[in-house]
């Protein structure tokens, strides 16, 4: 019988389970975030999904109902996630693809169009991008003695 050794390590042990729970935390935070006044402007002009929400987080990041629930549901996963070094490593590197496909959709649809249903701004293209990166990165650097565990 075989064992995965990286599932037999506690909850957030590792440093890649670390990662995983601290960017679960963040995300989710964020989620929240944009749906609370004075942390959020415009919170009364929150749409579903479109690029005319006039939503800002911080002031900066434009915002949806839709962006805010699936940063909410990307850190709740990051948290399910951290329970083994495995999944906290396919947390990291798929997850910071999908912020780079972000980045690059972001770069490719006009702000104004009613393709950009997440909504995107040039804020959030390059936070996608440096997250795109960094996830990617400390899912391959700090997960890379997951990889060679399983037996």
């Amino acid at each position: 019988m075989s064992h995965r050794t990286t599932d037999r390590v506690g909850y957030a042990e590792t440093p890649v389970q670390k990662a995983a729970l601290i960017l679960g935390v963040v995300f989710l935070l964020v989620g929240i975030a944009g749906f609370i006044p004075g942390i959020t402007s415009g919170v009364d002009q929150l749409e579903f999904a479109s690029h005319t929400s006039e939503a800002m987080l911080l002031g900066i990041f434009q915002v949806s109902i839709l962006h805010n629930l699936v940063h909410a549901l990307y850190g709740v996963a990051g948290l399910a996630m951290a329970r083994t070094a495995s999944a906290a490593r396919s947390y990291l590197i798929v997850g910071g693809i999908v912020y780079a496909v972000l980045f690059i959709y972001g770069l490719f649809v006009p702000h104004d169009s009613a393709a950009n249903f997440v909504p995107l701004n040039s804020a959030d293209n390059w936070l996608h991008l440096v997250l795109a990166v960094a996830m990617i990165a400390l899912g391959f650097l700090l997960g890379r003695n997951t990889a060679r565990r399983h037996v």
